[in-house]
């Protein structure tokens, strides 16, 4: 009777008991599996109001903003708020020393000084299709590669006719690891300029040391338009454009939020690994979680250190320092989640449950049992290749920064020996072109101090099979000082005015004598195991376990025929929907649901850069000049909710029952970061900012009320 139920107990997360507030749901469906649920939780709109293709709705005013964050439009002006996070990248390719829009913010004041932004891009989704039978055709007496080839083939053809002759964009998805595929569509815009964004103090405050904390006091937001041409019609940037016209955009609640209200982000999330077998979840939390966090231990401190030393340093390296930081700080929470969740044990006994229910359905022993088998001996290999990966990925690939300049090196001598003439030359134009952005971000004893840390870290923590023996002997030979000076210095790479003369006056000849560069040497070494040994293993036994995975999800799929069940995340709009709420951390501790201008004010030092309030700020505070924003004698900033997030949904609209913005989501309570993996309604929380403090900001700090002139507020 006891272990009947402590299995009981065990599966209290799994799959067979999903809360009311797991999930990342697809909009087409919401009227068949969650709508009902969602009226009873305080939901007034219908499903249409959530999406519809004939008609306007809430997808009509949500975008991918960039590659991997959410926005939505907020005026029928093309506004558009997201996390400043999300606008980081370009609020920093607009900084100068004198210009220090990280530092001091940016604020336009009229349509004339938004600033554009290259590359920059946003997404609409045009509509979604379940194209499953459409891919899955003529696959039916197929298997292994030839089933793979018809699938790509039908798969091009679907978004080839998706596409309208590039009117739009078109991907197709595989959903439950390929039982079910959905198509996307998209109109993509691409003159998207800069409007407005707080200091680092207000839209990164409490930096590192606070992010995904709770409480939170982060004022994370930022406020771009989109601009379109006569016809509002996608274009690229010119002076003639005009600001895009939506056919939605969200009304903005002052109303604010009390505990139990409804809430719903509507966003992109990108990955999550809901239905991942035991084994899975063992190598992630105790091999890989741990390898990357130690790595990346090393880069931030070198790179920390040197931000603090100079200005112009800490404005180079502020989005990757953000890029690096990022990701680190959640696998430390993630371990400690999944662990406190006793994941791997929970897993097992869910895939116990799963093999007595197909024993009673007499699929075991032919279907399953090879399935399960299969699991052991792929992931006994993937452990040994995806260490090897994720230590070149974080030294070589995006550790040592150099090593990208003799990446590009690398291809054009490779095409000149190929004789692609015409392609070397055109990879050498692109370098060209790129060097002034490269080195405008780029500071040498940074780099020299990350080459001389990581390398040995490299040999040292793979198998030498995993390893040049040259490059081995060359840093087993030389200690920190030596090799600097006998590789990465005497590296053409390092002398930016030397590179670019070879690039713009070298002779083919010339170019191929970089060869023997010591670190365009190292690199290629290096970079040959990489690509010959390592890539495409991890490629060959990820397929094999996904293709394994898809007749598992299968069997879940049937498992739980009729009842609701979530796909994982894939940068997608997904809803997720729950309820305001605080939570419990730990024994002793509760916390509550928002935060306050208060409690900046008692996190204020201004001897650390994260923690300094603006002045503008406290004066606005001492004066208790809150305006329409006051509440109970203070001014909200931050609150938490049972939404299922993950990134992706960062920028996220989060609204009310009625469909009006009431936050903009940007973080997960660290306690809960293991929600990828497995779902605690005890404590993941979502982190938004309070739109009413992203509007107190707006309109009280920066006198960029104008911008709430544009907007539907609602009181």
């Amino acid at each position: 009777m006891m272990k009947k139920s402590l299995l009981l107990l065990l599966l209290g997360f799994s799959l067979f008991q999903l809360s009311a507030k797991e999930g990342m749901w697809i909009p087409i469906l919401l009227e068949k599996y969650n709508l009902a649920e969602m009226q009873e939780m305080g939901f007034k709109l219908t499903a249409d109001d959530i999406y519809d293709v004939n008609h306007s709705s809430m997808k009509d005013a949500v975008v991918i903003f960039g590659g991997g964050c959410t926005g939505e439009l907020i005026s029928d002006e093309g506004l558009l708020i997201t996390n400043h996070h999300c606008g980081y990248r370009q609020i920093q390719s607009h900084s100068t020393v004198e210009h220090d829009y990280l530092t001091n913010g940016f604020w336009a004041m009229s349509r004339d000084e938004e600033l554009p932004n290259e590359r920059l891009t946003v997404s609409f989704l045009e509509y979604m299709e379940d194209v499953t039978d459409k891919v899955l055709a003529g696959t039916e007496n197929l298997d292994g590669e030839a089933a793979d080839k018809k699938i790509n083939e039908n798969t091009d053809r679907i978004i080839k006719e998706a596409r309208n002759d590039g009117k739009f964009t078109a991907s197709v998805k595989p959903l439950f690891y390929g039982n079910q595929y959905f198509l996307y569509v998209y109109k993509v815009y691409k003159d998207v300029r800069l409007v407005g964004a707080p200091p680092s103090a207000i839209g990164k405050f409490g930096g590192d040391t606070d992010n995904w904390m709770w409480p939170r006091h982060t004022g994370d937001f930022s406020l771009f338009r989109i601009y379109a041409d006569e016809n509002n019609e996608p274009a690229e940037y010119s002076p003639d454009n005009v600001p895009f016209k939506p056919k939605k955009s969200f009304p903005v609640s002052m109303k604010g939020i009390l505990p139990g209200d409804f809430t719903m982000v509507f966003g992109n999330p990108g990955t999550t690994m809901q239905y991942w077998p035991h084994q899975a979840v063992d190598v992630t939390m105790n091999q890989r979680d741990p390898d990357r966090i130690m790595l990346r231990d090393i880069k931030l401190d070198i790179i920390g250190g040197d931000m603090e030393s100079d200005p112009k340093i800490r404005i180079q390296y502020a989005a990757k320092y953000q890029s690096i930081s990022n990701s680190w700080k959640k696998w430390q929470g993630e371990i400690k989640g999944l662990k406190r969740l006793d994941a791997v044990n929970k897993k097992l006994a869910y895939e116990e449950e799963f093999k007595k229910w197909t024993q009673q359905n007499n699929t075991w022993d032919n279907t399953y049992e090879p399935v399960f088998n299969a699991f052991e001996e792929l992931y006994t290999d993937y452990a040994t290749y995806i260490k090897a990966y994720d230590y070149y990925r974080e030294i070589v690939i995006s550790g040592v920064e150099v090593f990208k300049q003799a990446r590009t090196v690398n291809s054009i001598i490779n095409n000149i020996e190929n004789d692609q003439g015409e392609r070397a030359e055109s990879i050498r134009s692109a370098m060209l072109n790129g060097l002034p952005g490269f080195y405008k971000d780029f500071n040498q004893p940074t780099d020299d101090d990350l080459f001389a840390a990581l390398m040995p870290e490299l040999i040292n923590g793979l198998d030498a099979s995993f390893l040049p023996a040259e490059v081995v002997e060359t840093i087993k030979q030389n200690d920190r000082e030596k090799l600097i000076k006998k590789v990465y210095q005497k590296s053409i790479l390092t002398d930016r005015e030397k590179l670019e003369d070879l690039l713009k006056n070298g002779s083919e000849k010339q170019l191929l004598k970089l060869r023997k560069d010591p670190l365009i040497a190292m690199y290629n070494q290096l970079n040959f195991i990489y690509e010959k040994d390592i890539i495409p293993e991890v490629r060959k036994i990820s397929k094999s376990i996904d293709d394994n995975m898809k007749v598992y999800m299968a069997g879940l799929m049937e498992m739980k025929k009729g009842q609701a069940f979530y796909p994982d995340a894939n940068l997608t709009l997904r809803v997720a929907y729950g309820q305001v709420e605080g939570y419990e951390p730990k024994d002793g501790v509760k916390y509550k649901y928002y935060t306050t201008l208060t409690g900046i004010m008692e996190k204020d030092n201004p001897e650390i850069y994260d923690y300094d309030v603006p002045d503008r700020l406290k004066e606005l505070y001492q004066t208790k000049d809150f305006g329409q924003y006051e509440v109970n004698g203070d001014v909200p900033v931050c609150f938490t909710a049972s939404n299922h997030t993950t990134g992706g949904n960062s920028g996220s609209p989060v609204v009310n029952g009625n469909g009006e913005l009431i936050g903009v989501n940007f973080d997960r309570c660290w306690e809960g970061t293991m929600s990828d993996i497995m779902y605690d309604p005890e404590r993941c929380r979502n982190i938004s900012i309070d739109i009413r403090y992203a509007l107190f900001i707006i309109d009280k700090f920066a006198g960029a009320g104008y911008l709430l002139d544009e907007m539907e507020i609602v009181k």
